[in-house]
C-alpha cells in the first residue's frame, strides 16, 4: 500500500486546545489540508497537529458507511494509515518520503452516523529505513478500533 506520508502538513494547522468548538468540530481541530484522491470524498476531514502526531477527526455522514449504516472499515483503516504516516513523517522532519510497508487493524466496536471519529497516533520507532506507530481510533470518546503501521523511509534517488 502507498502511503503519502512524507509530507509534512502546514504548520498553520496547528492549534491549542483553547480553541473554541464550531459546528460540531472538536476544539483544536481545522480542516485538513493534505488531500487526495482517495480522501476527496470523505470531506469535510479535520486535522489537530501536535509536536508528535497528525490526529485526523471526521464527523460519520452516510457516505462513510456501508450497507449495516455504520463507518466503513476500509475509510477506517485509510485514516489510520494516513494519520500513522503523516505522524512519522513530522517526526522524521518532513524531509523522508514514506511508503506503508505493513498496516493491521482490529475492530472492537462500531462507528455511527453523526459521531465523531477520531485517529490517535503515536510513533513507536524511528529508524533510517523504518518507522512504526500505532493508533487508537474511537467515536465520541470510546476506543472502537486500533491500527499499526510500518513504513519504509524512501531515500531520494541521486
Amino acid at each position: 500500500m502507498r502511503s503519502n506520508a512524507g509530507h509534512v502538513p502546514d504548520e498553520s494547522n496547528r492549534m491549542t486546545d483553547t480553541t473554541s468548538i464550531a459546528e460540531g468540530i472538536p476544539a483544536g481541530f481545522v480542516r485538513h489540508t493534505r488531500a487526495s484522491p482517495l480522501t476527496a470524498p470523505w470531506e469535510p476531514l479535520y486535522a489537530r497537529i501536535t509536536d508528535d502526531a497528525v490526529i485526523i477527526g471526521l464527523r460519520i455522514a452516510a457516505p462513510h458507511t456501508n450497507s449495516r449504516g455504520l463507518a466503513h472499515g476500509g475509510l477506517i483503516t485509510a485514516l489510520a494509515d494516513n494519520a500513522m504516516g503523516l505522524s512519522c513523517g513530522l517526526k522524521l522532519g518532513g524531509g523522508a518520503r514514506l511508503l506503508t510497508a505493513g498496516l493491521s487493524i482490529d475492530f472492537i466496536g462500531p462507528a455511527k452516523v453523526g459521531q465523531w471519529l477520531q485517529i490517535e497516533p503515536e510513533v513507536i520507532k524511528l529508524g533510517g529505513t523504518l518507522c512504526v506507530a500505532q493508533c487508537f481510533i474511537t467515536v465520541d470518546g470510546e476506543r472502537c478500533a486500533r491500527a499499526n503501521g510500518t513504513f519504509s523511509v524512501v531515500k531520494p534517488k541521486g
